[in-house]
């Protein structure tokens, strides 16, 4: 339950900025993030039993791969274009884990693991995680859009 807390809190300076930028902006991200769950859930659901269990360690590999490039771009310095990258892969590895997450699930459900609190942070956790980066994409586009209109006016 803590981790629920702790995980909140370290998103509430994102989310106040998105407020400060465009408040619709952090609606279409839930939206968006929700459609995602709900899609990506029913396809594990709907798919045969421990079909996507093995993209488990892809999955990891793919964490464990943004772990050492976010090391290597602190030392060495990051760019704007290897920061998006981060993101969508992020993006790209997190999707992948509410998938084998729902499948991990209802395989532990059907061996008798019933640990509903557990299960349910295990997908708040992926939820947050893809909902931070498409609200980080969002916001990015955001900008963007609102710097090519005062360019316009100028």
């Amino acid at each position: 339950m803590a981790s629920a807390v702790f995980e909140g809190a370290s998103v509430g300076p994102l989310i106040d900025l998105a407020i400060q930028i465009d408040p619709s902006v952090l609606v279409a991200a839930f939206v968006g993030t929700a459609i995602a769950f709900a899609c990506f859930s029913g396809a594990a659901m709907l798919a045969k039993r421990r079909e996507y269990l093995y993209l488990g360690g892809l999955l990891s590999s793919g964490v464990s791969m943004l772990l050492w490039l976010h090391f290597a771009s602190s030392i060495f310095g990051g760019s704007a274009a290897f920061f998006m990258f981060e993101i969508y892969f992020g993006l790209l590895v997190f999707v992948g884990y509410m998938v084998v997450d729902t499948q991990d699930i209802i395989e532990k459900a059907h061996l008798g693991d019933l640990d509903y609190v557990k299960h349910a942070l295990t997908l708040f956790t992926d939820f947050v995680a893809v909902f931070v980066r498409i609200l980080i994409i969002m916001l990015k586009n955001s900008a963007e859009k609102s710097e090519k209109k005062k360019k316009r006016r100028d």
